[in-house]
């Protein structure tokens, strides 16, 4: 399995236990591929399709994979460059805390 179809299953499980995102992210990996969660709508959609987000996340395929599993800290993964974020910053601390949850 590809590091992006790894990610976008482990997003997948994920979203089902989360509280309701409210925006649009994407994640961009380094090594090349997208994950685009719209989370506007009544149930979550997570594809791999490019499109408009109110917030777009960039970093490493490990690093992805360390945050969602809680193997890294969001906040100290942005103040130490492993996390790159453009947009909204206050949609990344949302999903800090919805994942520390």
């Amino acid at each position: 399995m590809s590091e992006i179809e790894d990610l976008t299953r482990t997003l997948n499980e994920k979203v089902k236990l989360l509280q309701p995102l409210g925006y649009r992210l994407k994640i961009e990996l380094d090594e090349g591929g997208l994950v685009l969660w719209d989370g506007t709508g009544s149930a979550p959609v997570i594809s791999n399709e490019d499109g408009a987000a109110d917030t777009t996340l960039r970093m490493t395929a490990a690093n992805a994979k360390a945050l969602m599993e809680g193997r890294l800290d969001p906040t100290l993964a942005y103040m130490t460059g492993k996390l790159k974020v453009e947009g909204k910053l206050g949609v990344a601390m949302k999903l800090a805390a919805m994942l520390g949850d």
